[in-house]
């Protein structure tokens, strides 16, 4: 048993199941244990309770303070939301109607284009990260607009009600759609220092900026440039899509064409680092997805968007065969909920569909996915170290899941031990709070 040489605080102790997923495992679970949290919100220790007195002796807090977990109950890291849109969040659930490209043009880059009344940010922005904390996501990376004081206030909400977030200002200097919803590219750059400064400059805990290029057809090769040199210098997080539809693909072959692929695009111009999260992917080669492996970059999983518009379908087992970093996103609102317990269960959807049109495909398993949904998330952010699963020393972000509330989803038999209540309340589950 290690001693405590800490000089912090034991602030928590909770005693029970924990569940959560290590590189090697995708679910390990922990059954009669006891875990300590500090005053400064880390993990402290995580023991057998064998010896509960003897434990409380060492680490200096009265067993009386334990919060002891119910038979039905167990701790499970926070879900991470990889990809989301916070200013589409208006008309989730409807607009689902057209493919991607006529999509943005009809629904998105119209109400985006509203976000500089920061009244109507206010009020959108509050319910998204209330409605995201609701289904259990305690880390998101948001787009935002290309609105510098909206998505400011965006970073100030999710610090306010307590959520891990990486917020964006989107960047556009093309958009002959809606040619009022973009910018020069000399506003672009202004306005992005501007966000990030001022973003870095709150000292919020745990809300930075990521830089957000929209993706390669809204933006101009020197914009793409200035963004990928804004990022390196200030050592953040990049964000943008990728390959999402084919007709994407194609436009994007016409846009440029001195661009081997797509990935090509972003790579050029320096937006390829091991802080890089590109969502969608669905139409990578091979030869692409091993610059993601060489770069260090990840891939957000966004499976209820892709079928909802008809985009694609991401083979996420060869994703994984490439040792590609890889999370999940609820894309909203191309996908149509704000739930990551929904993105876990169209991951799933999606590779048994692939099985069905291919029987060699190997499907992903529940706790494959359950890993995606929580350290796979954390590490396609580049938040690994920091959270994303039980580990002494890491921020302690977790989900207390009782699966037998009063008239809940789920019911329980006999002998139903721990892994199969986890399969039950990813499949069946959802949050009261």
């Amino acid at each position: 048993m290690r001693q405590n040489d800490s000089t912090a605080r034991i602030a928590h102790v909770f005693s029970g199941t924990f569940v959560h997923s290590t590189p090697q495992t995708a679910v390990e679970i922990l059954e009669n244990c006891v875990l300590g949290v500090d005053d400064e919100g880390k993990i402290a220790f995580i023991e057998k309770d064998k010896d509960l007195v003897s434990v409380s002796k060492i680490w200096g807090f009265e067993t009386s303070d334990i919060k002891q977990l119910g038979q039905n109950e167990f701790l499970m890291p926070g879900m991470v939301d990889t990809h989301i849109h916070a200013s589409q969040y208006s008309y989730s659930g409807t607009a689902l109607d057209l493919p991607l490209l006529e999509w943005l043009n009809t629904y998105t880059f119209p109400v985006e284009a509203k976000y500089k009344d920061l009244d109507f940010a206010n009020d959108v922005y509050t319910k998204v990260v209330r409605r995201t904390l609701k289904n259990g996501t305690t880390t998101a990376c948001y787009f935002a607009t290309i609105h510098t004081d909206a998505s400011l206030l965006l970073g100030e909400l999710a610090d306010k009600f307590g959520q891990r977030a990486l917020v964006g200002k989107v960047c556009m200097d093309c958009n002959s759609a809606v040619p009022q919803y973009k910018e020069s590219q000399s506003e672009c750059k202004v306005e992005t220092d501007r966000f990030i400064k001022e973003l870095l400059k709150k000292k919020y805990p745990n809300v930075k900026p990521v830089v957000t290029p929209r993706f390669a057809p809204s933006c101009s090769a020197s914009l793409l440039s200035e963004l990928g040199e804004i990022a390196n210098n200030n050592k953040l997080h990049i964000q943008s899509h990728i390959s999402e539809s084919k007709g994407e693909v194609e436009l994007v072959k016409t846009l440029f064409p001195g661009c081997k692929s797509y990935t090509d695009v972003y790579l050029k111009h320096n937006l390829l680092t091991d802080r890089t999260v590109m969502a969608h992917g669905c139409h990578l080669t091979d030869e692409e997805l091993e610059i993601f492996h060489e770069t260090g970059s990840a891939i957000s999983h966004c499976p209820n968007s892709n079928i909802s518009i008809c985009s694609g379908m991401l083979n996420v087992r060869n994703v994984l065969k490439h040792k590609v970093k890889l999370g999940l996103g609820t894309d909203v609102a191309g996908g149509y909920s704000p739930s990551m317990l929904d993105a876990i269960r169209r991951t799933l959807d999606t590779s048994k569909t692939l099985t069905i049109q291919d029987p060699q495909h190997q499907t992903l398993t529940f706790e494959e996915v359950f890993r995606l949904a929580t350290l796979g998330g954390c590490e396609a952010l580049s938040m690994d170290e920091q959270t994303g699963n039980f580990v002494v020393g890491k921020d302690f972000d977790a989900l207390r899941v009782n699966v037998c509330v009063p008239d809940g989803p789920i019911d329980l038999f006999p002998g139903e031990g721990p892994k199969v209540i986890l399969e039950k309340f990813l499949n069946l589950g959802k949050f009261f709070f």
